[in-house]
């Protein structure tokens, strides 16, 4: 069995623990479509990423 050899400090502890307070993500209005989307994802209503269209739009089916 594994045994550390030394104690863990309070600041490596910390370190590893700072995840924890991870935030909500963060969404951006699309500029043509004007929905919510995550950044550097592609915007699902139009199909659009960074001007190239990518997926067939959901609303032409």
């Amino acid at each position: 069995m594994a045994v550390p050899k030394r104690k863990t400090s309070r600041m490596k502890r910390g370190f590893r623990r700072s995840a924890d307070a991870l935030k909500q993500p963060a969404y951006v209005e699309d500029k043509d479509s004007g929905e919510l989307r995550r950044p550097h994802h592609i915007d699902l209503k139009s199909g659009m990423y960074r001007g190239r269209q990518i997926l067939e739009p959901k609303d032409s089916i």
